[in-house]
Order: structure tokens, then sequence, then C-alpha cells
């Protein structure tokens, strides 16, 4: 018996079904292992070869994925990657990217649990993210790239089949998204005026990092007259400025605002730096309290914010965040003058974490992951 069929066995998570690529997807469909669309059969040599890249006792959890809390060891997560296929390359980002999600302010049962239309985004930072394909020009939040596409639904598939996200039982959204399947991107470095989101948020510029935002899908902003990077800026505070986001009511929500490069080294050009971006975000983004219903005033500001808004008028400006720090900018896509605002659950922090590689590599056979993993138990 293999090494992988042993772990299968001690796990009691193996099946036996008929050799046949339409009734295993027949069989995953009806037991709700699946997102909808047909999945690669995890034969145990597929699993084996994806575990390569994992220097981490494969039956020993990383993380609990709620709402279930379901644990998810590296076999487990290694099953969902071949079904949703991965590469094996690809395995330390679906292995960092669940780490980043189950953190705790993340709020991750929130978001699975919720009726709002709520999805992990992930954004892939540093020297990987070239290395692996990851696409952040034309289309990188949409389709056609295979490390995007697979990786952001290796995430997904563990959401359901570890952390029993299944829809309409652990997954209560009103409607859901079509981020629901995959929702991932790197960040365009290369054509971004700025220093990327990871050595923002305190990583060195040569680290791989994921950064997991609990976003909605991306709004437009469709700018092609503004020829300043004020002019951008206010078309973008105008389009993040709404009734409807749960941003606007929360204490610490951290909306994402994506910059198209054309966008960006319009605005860079104009002498605004990301913290200035932030800046004029935050003070511009805002809408008359007036805008609101009397009973989300009264069940909502009045709760969250009495004492700001207790003896306000109409027109008292209510703001779609609480602080410039809030707001995530990141610079994602290809030629084109569009950006996009990215607003998020609300309850919920961003969280970012290296990529995880043994000793500077991957593990590149099951050979090797025993010594170190045997090197690691002396």
């Amino acid at each position: 018996m293999s090494d992988i069929l042993r772990y299968i066995d001690k796990a009691n998570a193996s099946i036996e079904v008929e050799n046949d690529y339409v009734a295993i997807n027949d069989l995953y469909h009806q037991r709700g292992w699946t997102d909808g669309l047909p999945i690669i059969p995890p034969t145990a040599n597929l699993v084996e070869e994806m575990l390569s890249h994992c220097d981490r006792p494969w039956d020993r959890p990383i993380a609990k994925i709620a709402p279930r809390y379901g644990e998810a060891t590296p076999i487990r997560l290694a099953t969902n990657a071949v079904m949703a296929g991965c590469r094996p390359e690809y395995f330390p980002v679906v292995v960092a990217a669940i780490e980043a999600l189950c953190e705790e302010p993340f709020n991750l049962y929130g978001l699975q649990a919720t009726t709002h239309l709520v999805s992990p985004l992930i954004i892939v930072n540093g020297p990987l993210a070239k290395e692996l394909g990851i696409n952040s020009g034309y289309n990188a939040l949409g389709s056609g790239c295979r490390s995007n596409a697979t990786i952001g639904r290796a995430v997904r598939l563990s959401l359901v089949n570890i952390g029993g996200a299944q829809s309409g039982a652990g997954d209560m959204a009103t409607f859901g998204s079509p981020a629901k399947y995959s929702y991932l991107a790197a960040e365009n470095e290369a054509d971004s005026p700025w220093e990327p989101l990871h050595v923002e948020r305190g990583f060195a510029e040569g680290a791989s990092t994921v950064t997991v935002i609990g976003a909605e899908c991306p709004h437009n902003v469709n700018d092609h007259q503004s020829v300043s990077g004020v002019g951008i800026l206010k078309m973008i505070a105008g389009t993040m400025a709404t009734t409807g986001n749960n941003d606007v009511y929360n204490i610490e929500p951290h909306p994402a605002i994506v910059i198209g490069p054309e966008h960006a080294k319009t605005i860079a050009a104009d002498g605004f730096s990301k913290a200035d971006v932030k800046r004029y975000i935050f003070e511009n983004a805002v809408l008359p309290l007036q805008r609101f219903s009397e009973e989300n005033i009264e069940r909502r500001f009045l709760v969250t914010y009495k004492e700001r808004y207790g003896d306000a008028n109409s027109s008292f400006p209510v703001p779609m965040v609480q602080s410039a720090d809030d707001i995530l900018v990141v610079v994602i896509g290809g030629p084109g003058k569009h950006s996009a605002v990215i607003p998020t659950f609300g309850v919920t922090v961003p969280i970012t974490r290296e990529i995880r590689l043994a000793s500077g590599k991957c593990v590149s056979s099951v050979e090797e992951f025993k010594a170190s993993r045997d090197s690691a138990s002396n």
C-alpha cells in the first residue's frame, strides 16, 4: 500500500466508485461535494503528487474551517486542490490562503454563514505570483487563467467540503455571487507606481504573500474622461458612496479600491501617494444622512454611532469608512481607463500571510517529504 493510501485509510476517507468520469462526477454532485462544476477525480496518485509540495504532516490540521470547524489537514486540502484542477506547484498558495482565512480577525464564520453575498478575495503578491503565472493584468478577476481559476476554486471547495458551507445549510447567502466559484488575482506590481500591497503591510519586497479580504464583487468605475488624479479620485469616491453597502454601518470596515494601471499612472503623476489616495477617498466618499432610511438611521447609526448622529440634521455627512487607514489600495488589471470599488462584509479584517515553502523551496517528491518530516521530528 502506498504512503498516501495509508493516510487515507487511517482517516477512513477513501471511497470506491466505478472508474468512470461521469459516474464519479454524478456521485460527488449528489453528495454536495462540488461547486456545481465538474471536478477532477481525486485519485490517490494525484493527491500524493499535490502533497509533494507540502512539508507538513499530511494528517495534522493547519486550521479549522468555519462554520463546521472541520480540520483542514494537508491531505484534505490537497484532495480539494486536485478536484479544482490545481497544478501541484499551486498548493502552497492554497495552504497559505486557508491559514489566513481561518485567523480569528477575518471572521470566516460570519462570512460563511451570512445572508450577504460576500466571498473571500485572495490577492497574491511577490515573485511566486509571476512564477506560477497568476494573472494580474487583462481579466485578472475573471476567467481564462488556470492558476487564478483553480487556486481560487480549491479554496472555495475547501470552504464547502471541510468547512461545511453548502448552499442553504452552512452558506445562507440570499443569492450569492459569481465570486463564490473563484476570486483570486495577483497585484500588477510591474505597472504600479506605488509600493506593493504586501510591502505596505510589512513584508519584504522579495516575499510572496496572500492577502484575504471578505469582499463583494467589484463595482466598476468607468472614467475615460478625467485627465487629472483629482478627477479620477472624485469618480472613485462617488462610486464608493452608496447607502446599501455593509461598510458604512460598521466600526472597522476595510473596503478595497482596485485601481487600473492607466488610472494609477495618472493619479501618481499628479503627486498622489497611496496614503494621499486613501485620504482623498475617505474625505470625499460621503453621503448626507438624509439619503438613508429612517429605520437605518434609528437602528444602525443611532446604535453604533449615537454620539455622532444623535443630534445630527439631515445634511450631516456620513463617511463610508471611519478612517483613511481602513482602505486598501491595490493595482490590478490591464490597459483601460477603469478602476473598481470592492465593498466588504464590514465585520472582517484583511489578513496577509507569507506563502510557506519548505526550506525555501517546494518539496519535490514523497521521499523528500518523508526526509523533511523525519528531520523535523528529531
